[in-house]
């Protein structure tokens, strides 16, 4: 099933976006087996020829690219390479290296998913008359009889789930957009390839961001900024005391407890970053909580902008398992989040996403905790 409900599936020709792993290469095999007309399309993100070959991580590799086109040919439809390295550059990895920057921890996973795979992909597709994009996310699709609009909920492997980093989608890319594995769990998808013998079926998956190689994130702005990079500051207390000195703003993330260079018998804890004065604020780790935040501009799915307060699950990382908030509209098209009970860690940069059960209702990214 690829949509919930009556959300129906619209008919013509399917760009699938393959990864060369298990998930998109089963969405395509899903499709192909109703009959669903197929362009397989990989993404060349990068330039692996030029500057330091070990700069970036797993995305566009060759082995990726050779596994995508091997399915392509033993399930039985075209399969073509893209250049957005320009597209990539400005969307994900500008936005990166500048919030970073500032002293936010940027999400660019969510960039990617709703200005590149669903904005620039979905664009190019129709030159190749495709009327839709499918991809291998964890994340379902349905139709609200009510208002027709199209429903973006989680998938049905709640460990795998993606729909985190879907909330930026507009209803224009959802109702082009098809999620073929969201009604399946990791295995099921898994002993699908496997039945079909596709190479990938036991193919091993990464959990971290794709164009980050084994320095991580540290090394690529290291890369990215060279002499541009943040000034040294000062690791303050909430009081202001200081308490040492760091290398940069850059370098820090709220809720880190490793790396801080600081002695002591009791852990400290970044409450927070302070990118203007290139101060990194430190506490203890009951200090790390907090009962509000503020999202600016947030996108909504799954009903109009509200004039008054929703009650909402509040899902602030993507593992978090979502706090019961309620979520006030401010009037010029921004919120602030009340939960409940005060949550750990709460971060700028990353996305508050609004959760009614297993519907995305909305989300935005954080502009300050409270």
């Amino acid at each position: 099933m690829i949509r919930e409900g009556d959300a129906g599936v619209a008919e013509g020709r399917i760009a699938v976006a393959m990864s060369g792993g298990v998930d998109s290469s089963v969405a395509a095999l899903l499709l192909h087996g109703q009959g669903r007309d197929l362009v397989g399309l990989s993404l060349q993100l990068h330039d692996r020829s030029e500057g330091d070959p070990g700069r970036f991580g797993r995305c566009c590799s060759p082995r990726d690219f050779l596994d995508a086109r091997r399915v392509a040919d033993q399930v039985g439809f075209p399969f073509y390479v893209l250049n957005m390295e320009e597209e990539f550059r400005r969307a994900v990895l500008d936005d990166f290296v500048a919030e970073y920057s500032k002293g936010r921890t940027p999400l660019p996973c969510a960039h990617c998913n709703s200005e590149i795979k669903f904005g620039v992909l979905m664009r190019r597709a129709e030159g190749l008359g495709c009327g839709q994009v499918a991809t291998g996310h964890y994340a379902r699709l349905g139709r609200d009889p009510a208002t027709g609009r199209t429903r973006l909920l989680r998938g049905k492997d709640r460990e795998k789930d993606q729909s985190y980093f879907l909330f930026g989608m507009t209803p224009e890319q959802l109702d082009r957009a098809l999620f073929p594995v969201g009604d399946l769990t990791k295995e099921e998808v898994r002993k699908l390839a496997a039945e079909a013998g596709l190479r990938v079926a036991h193919k091993p998956e990464s959990m971290d961001i794709c164009f980050l190689s084994r320095e991580g994130y540290r090394g690529f702005l290291r890369s990215e900024l060279g002499d541009a990079a943040p000034a040294a500051g000062e690791f303050v207390d909430r009081e202001g005391h200081v308490l040492g000195t760091h290398d940069g703003v850059h370098l820090f993330t709220v809720g880190q407890r490793r790396g801080l260079g600081l002695s002591g018998e009791q852990a400290w804890y970044v409450l927070e970053i302070r990118g203007e004065k290139r101060q990194v604020v430190l506490g203890r780790e009951g200090e790390q909580y907090r009962s509000s935040c503020s999202v600016p501009r947030p996108n909504w799915i799954g009903m109009e902008p509200p004039r008054r307060s929703v009650e909402a699950a509040v899902q602030i990382r993507h593992r978090h398992p979502g706090g019961e908030a309620v979520v006030e509209p401010d009037g010029n098209g921004s919120v602030r989040i009340r939960f409940r009970s005060p949550q750990r860690a709460v971060t700028p940069g990353q996305a508050a996403v609004f959760y009614r059960e297993d519907e995305v209702l909305g989300g935005g990214f954080i502009g300050s905790a409270h």
